[in-house]
């Protein structure tokens, strides 16, 4: 069974999107099973694989940053219904699989997310989101059975964007470097864009793009190098929370429950489009951000840390960051229905009750 947390994040999901019509008697293939989203989106996915209509889920992942030990427990609990490969989908040939000729609804949420761990890994991460992307469609294209197909984009592609352009809509071309620390990911995930529309104008592909907005919360790992990780482990450990600048670039934080309902509304919308996931308010401080952290973590951990601000000793550590990130979801919740609720303050206690309840360390 689920921790409890998770368990009430997956049934306010399914509240969210069960009311939204499913291919009947699905398979489901899913790549990057193994990361932060893929943490919620394969539970779900398994956990209600008999509401939803779901027969099989095939979770695809190199497991290059490790195998996650719930992954195995999942297989363990529904082995009929999860098939769990190891599994590089920039190289392997993915119609060894059996069944994924049969597969109708496609995840690609193979890619390195965290700027840390991406900066490690360049090639890799082209690789997942551009040719490994392109081995999808071209699959996919030809067996018949799509109904449809998620990518997993990035706010990313917006850059740092001049402050007329804050909040951010869909139709913001991007203020993007192809060159430096983040060009990999942020340049990859704008050509994996372009791909998506080429193949849904000259193939009639159902693909939607989904771009996420900072989410954060149960899933991720503690060890993942993002803000929300860092501060929850300075929590746990008792650790003064440091942050590497002044605290005053801003963000909207989206609860992981809140971005993964609005994912899958991404993936059943049959139809080419894009948008944006996240959550439009409040944009707030880094340094505010820590904040919550501390009153959330008096609260959970009896936590009596400072926060610190300091400078990274990696010289690249903040190039190309975007000083502001928020997102204008209007076109999300006229078409998808799209309708975010959890707050950050709440998002964050969540995040830490399930650490604690989890016993990470």
């Amino acid at each position: 069974m689920p921790n409890p947390t998770v368990a009430q994040d997956l049934e306010n999901i399914y509240s969210a999107v069960s009311g939204r019509e499913w291919p009947k008697k699905s398979t489901v293939v899913i790549t990057g099973c193994g990361g932060f989203l893929g943490y919620y989106l394969t539970q779900f996915l398994v956990r209600y694989a008999q509401q939803l209509g779901i027969l099989k889920v095939i979770g695809l992942d190199t497991f290059l940053l490790g195998q996650p030990q719930w992954l195995k427990l999942l297989v363990d609990e529904f082995p009929a219904i999860l098939d769990l490969r190891q599994f590089d989908v920039s190289r392997d040939d993915i119609a060894a699989i059996t069944g994924a000729d049969r597969a109708n609804l496609i995840i690609h949420a193979a890619s390195i997310a965290s700027p840390t761990f991406y900066r490690q890994y360049p090639v890799e991460t082209i690789d997942a989101n551009i040719w490994g992307l392109r081995r999808l469609l071209d699959f996919y294209r030809r067996t018949g059975e799509l109904k449809g197909m998620l990518f997993f984009s990035s706010s990313e592609i917006y850059g740092d964007p001049q402050s007329q352009f804050i909040p951010t809509d869909e139709e913001y071309r991007g203020n993007v470097s192809c060159h430096g620390p983040r060009a990999c990911y942020d340049e990859a995930k704008r050509f994996g864009e372009t791909l998506c529309w080429v193949y849904s104008q000259q193939f009639g592909m159902p693909i939607t793009v989904a771009r996420p907005f900072n989410n954060y919360g149960p899933g991720m790992r503690i060890g993942d190098r993002r803000l929300p990780a860092d501060f929850a482990k300075a929590v746990i450990e008792g650790r003064d929370i440091t942050i590497l600048s002044d605290g005053t670039p801003t963000r909207t934080f989206c609860y992981v429950s809140d971005a993964i309902t609005g994912y899958l509304l991404c993936l059943v919308h049959g139809q080419y489009d894009y948008f944006n996931i996240g959550i439009e308010k409040p944009e707030i401080k880094v340094r505010d951000l820590a904040g919550i952290y501390q009153e959330a973590g008096r609260e959970i951990f009896g936590y009596t840390g400072k926060v610190l601000f300091k400078e990274s000793e990696d010289p690249q550590y903040l190039t190309d960051n975007p000083n502001r990130r928020c997102p204008v979801i209007a076109k999300a919740r006229k078409k998808l229905g799209y309708d975010p609720k959890v707050s950050v303050e709440e998002g964050v206690r969540r995040y830490l009750r399930f650490l604690k309840s989890e016993g990470v360390s």
